[in-house]
């Protein structure tokens, strides 16, 4: 295993590189669109509960790989070329704001009505009470399960290896392929995932203690 990360460590570094890369803009849009469309789940028009429902039934019950897959193949083949990173980082965007959406949606229902009854009655609009009343609320409820998504999100993220993604998994595959050191070589990558997650995993347990005090 150490032979395989001192002789390939350009290698894993580049894919170490593209794996934070595609999570970090996976994670910022996704919960930009989730939390957009939580709050259309929860609005008052029913034409835009209906889209943002069947936005997240859609998706939430897809295989990720078919989400990246249109956009790898079907994409180019009949509107515009795009490559493996790219349609992989959109793929992945869209399949996990369907799980945030839902998981912030149930932050807002979590609320109690009065909070947005209590920013209505002293003036503001039902956006401006969202925004400012509503949704800072539901995100500390929140943010346990968000936390999980964005893990998820970076394991997820190996499925750009099957589209030529350049990202750890797809570097792996390489040089077991050359090496034909399987087992070192996968236990290597997933200790690399490791050096990625479990740090998310403690900052969001760190974020949770301090909104804890603060409440």
């Amino acid at each position: 295993m150490i032979t395989i990360f001192t002789n390939y460590s350009d290698i894993l570094f580049e894919g170490f590189k593209y794996t934070l890369y595609s999570s970090f803009i996976a994670l910022f849009l996704s919960l930009i669109v989730g939390t957009l469309f939580a709050i259309c789940q929860v609005s008052q028009k029913k034409i835009l509960r209906g889209i943002a429902t069947a936005y997240v039934e859609f998706f939430r019950n897809i295989p990720l790989l078919i989400v990246v897959m249109f956009f790898y193949v079907v994409v180019p083949l009949y509107w515009f070329q795009i490559d493996g990173f790219t349609a992989g980082t959109i793929g992945l965007t869209i399949y996990t704001s369907a799980f945030i959406a839902e998981t912030v949606r149930a932050g807002i229902i979590s609320v109690p009505k009065g909070q947005m009854e209590a920013g209505l009655s002293t003036g503001f609009t039902y956006n401006q009470a969202m925004r400012y009343i509503v949704l800072p609320q539901a995100f500390k409820i929140v943010i346990p399960p968000l936390g999980n998504q964005f893990i998820n999100l970076v394991k997820n993220s190996s499925v750009l290896a099957m589209v030529a993604g350049l990202d750890l998994m797809y570097q792996g595959d390489l040089i077991a392929s050359e090496t034909f050191n399987t087992f070192d070589t996968y236990i290597l990558i997933g200790l690399i995932y490791l050096v990625i997650t479990l740090p998310l995993t403690y900052l969001m347990a760190y974020i949770e203690r301090r909104l804890e005090i603060k409440a």
